[in-house]
């Protein structure tokens, strides 16, 4: 999974890309001669920017980056902020271990990212839209710069597009290849020129004061590129596609000891245990199903009692765990999940950006304590203050989420394999060797 070029998108319902087996870009006249720009019209000529935030809105679409919150609400504040000037960005940093949709989306159809970035900065009033990729995303970076000329070239991009009054302009705004960075006041920061680290929350948000000091819609890739889609077929025909509080589909990355790991779009309320036996082809190597991480090492596991559970965001929440950019990562049961969890927390650590100090010293704290029961020289006193620290950390206030991913993972792996933790110490090694 880490070449992406090898990878295979199974997109079984096709709203996002249609017929795809490869990583291939689409060409702009592949695009149109499949409908594309046909909602940039419709909304441009046919819609004021509320009816197209009432469109959205009855789609019931939710953020596809990671916190699930309710698409037009975003919107309909920025679009009700007075300013002179807007903007909006398109956040593609996508750094957590195991993401991969977004890449995926940019790299086969860049045209339909950019018509969902148009009609969403149509809707809200914006003239200047960035789209904040990872410096290091070489091809995907390459397929965006050609679109947008394309796009350009056509007249979709630019001054008064379809004889409106409605100008746009889109640039594309690299970023660090960090963690953080993907944070959406740490994009902002990066985007004027500063070291991206995040924002303290309150005061301050986006969507009233945001990129150069004016308001910003800030929303994930896969999001916006659901926008055309909505539009061209209505709210409602999306928002029968999944379950009921979480609409339509999502792209889940699965990672880990599947036998086919790919790119999935499936309906928001699949059952973890479909996605892994009938689109991953079960479990690699003979191993049986020991855990999953459903949001990367952000989020709490599930294990084998939960494989039940459906992909969604009010589901996996109820359950103790989350959904995040469905970074879907599974463990065979040949695998040490303490081992695991203190990949996570080392990565943990190495990301902070070292503003808060709970975050800087607190993660620091739970790798070191990890490795140690790890490598077989942790004792009881260790693992209990693992979870104190855990629960110390909670309450902590701090810039961005970083800190609480940390937690969850390691404070809910304790939870599910207590056992194993408690095997490391009493035998003083790895029983998996």
């Amino acid at each position: 999974m880490n070449n992406l070029s090898e990878q295979r998108i199974l997109l079984p319902h096709d709203i996002y890309i249609k017929d795809i087996d490869s990583i291939k870009t689409i060409s702009i006249n592949s695009y149109l001669s499949s409908g594309g720009y046909k909602a940039l019209a419709k909304a441009v000529k046919e819609l004021k920017g509320s009816d197209i935030i009432e469109e959205v809105k009855k789609s019931g679409l939710r953020g596809r980056g990671g916190a699930g919150y309710p698409t037009w609400q975003k919107w309909e504040l920025t679009a009700g902020a007075e300013a002179d000037e807007k903007y909006l960005c398109c956040n593609a940093a996508e750094g957590e271990p195991g993401t991969y949709k977004d890449r995926c989306l940019i790299r086969t159809n860049p045209h339909q990212l950019i018509e969902g970035i148009i009609i969403a900065s149509y809707a809200i009033g914006a003239g200047k839209a960035y789209i904040y990729i990872n410096e290091e995303y070489q091809a995907e970076i390459a397929a965006l710069e050609n679109a947008l000329k394309d796009a350009k070239d056509k007249g979709y991009i630019g001054e008064k597009i379809f004889g409106s009054s409605f100008s746009i302009d889109i640039n594309i705004a690299r970023c660090p290849n960090k963690y953080i960075a993907g944070e959406e006041t740490a994009m902002i920061e990066a985007i004027e020129g500063r070291t991206a680290k995040p924002w303290q929350k309150p005061p301050f948000y986006p969507a009233a004061r945001g990129l150069y000091g004016k308001p910003t819609l800030v929303n994930n890739t896969e999001t916006l590129s659901n926008i055309p889609h909505i539009i061209l077929k209505g709210g409602d025909w999306f928002s029968k596609i999944g379950s009921s509080k979480s609409p339509g589909t999502m792209l889940f990355t699965l990672t880990g000891d599947v036998n086919r790991p790919g790119v999935y779009e499936l309906p928001l309320g699949t059952a973890m245990k479909a996605l892994i036996n009938d689109y991953g082809s079960g479990i690699k190597d003979g191993m049986r199903f020991k855990a999953a991480f459903p949001a990367g090492p952000s989020n709490a596991p599930v294990a084998e009692s939960q494989l039940d559970i459906p992909l969604d965001f009010e589901s996996l929440k109820e359950a103790g765990s989350g959904l995040g950019s469905a970074a879907v990562t599974v463990v065979g049961d040949a695998k040490c999940i303490v081992n695991t969890v203190a990949g996570f927390s080392r990565f943990f650590m190495e990301e902070s950006c070292g503003q808060c100090p709970p975050c800087q010293m607190g993660t620091v704290k739970m790798y070191r304590l990890l490795q140690k029961i790890e490598d077989g020289n942790g004792d009881v006193n260790d693992l209990a203050d693992l979870e104190n620290t855990c629960s110390l950390l909670e309450g902590e206030k701090v810039y961005c989420h970083l800190l609480k991913g940390a937690i969850l993972s390691v404070k809910n792996t304790i939870k599910h394999f207590r056992n194993e933790f408690e095997t490391h110490i009493n035998n003083r090694k790895c029983p998996l060797g």
